[in-house]
């Protein structure tokens, strides 16, 4: 008896090793997958925009999805005081990303605002909501939460913009 149990605690404990041992291994080739679909997400964004830039790429392909899910006052049916918002990004300083915000209102008046964001030190996975009721994706600052972009009701549009924002946050880490 005393053999039987030693026998199904070693096959036991032989288990929990070879199951602990091919967890990591799982993790590693996890990683690799990640590592080499971000290499192809930035060669594609390259390819795109015909540059070996890889800062480029992420900047045009960033102010290309915040023209394209802009929110314009034609989607404002109803809303009190409809307005155009745009949005263009630049590069300032090594770690700092300038946001140009332009609003136009239905008179025609346009106001801009200018921002600057220091990348440096900051989480650059960006939080963003799509409530179902309304007509925008709301982007949250990364540096404090408040809303930081304004742009029209696309979920999938919103999870593109985070991704390419995410990755050119990364980017400008660097330096």
């Amino acid at each position: 008896m005393r053999q039987g149990l030693t026998s199904r605690l070693s096959k036991l404990l032989l288990i929990t090793l070879l199951l602990g041992s091919s967890l990591p291994l799982q993790a590693v080739e996890s990683n690799t997958l990640d590592s080499a679909e971000s290499a192809s997400y930035l060669a594609g964004l390259k390819a795109l925009y015909l540059t070996s830039d890889e800062r480029k790429a992420l900047l045009s392909h960033s102010n290309a999805l915040l023209e394209t899910h802009a929110l314009k006052a034609a989607y404002q049916v109803g809303q009190a005081n409809p307005q155009d918002l745009n949005y263009r990004l630049s590069v300032g300083a090594p770690g700092e990303l300038r946001i140009r915000e332009e609003r136009r209102g239905a008179s025609g008046n346009i106001a801009v605002r200018n921002r600057s964001l220091s990348v440096f030190g900051m989480d650059p996975y960006l939080q963003y909501q799509c409530p179902p009721q309304g007509i925008v994706c709301v982007f949250a600052s990364p540096a404090g939460g408040e809303p930081w972009l304004t742009i029209l009701r696309d979920p999938e549009g919103a999870e593109a913009l985070a991704k390419a924002l995410s990755f050119l946050f990364r980017n400008l880490q660097k330096g």
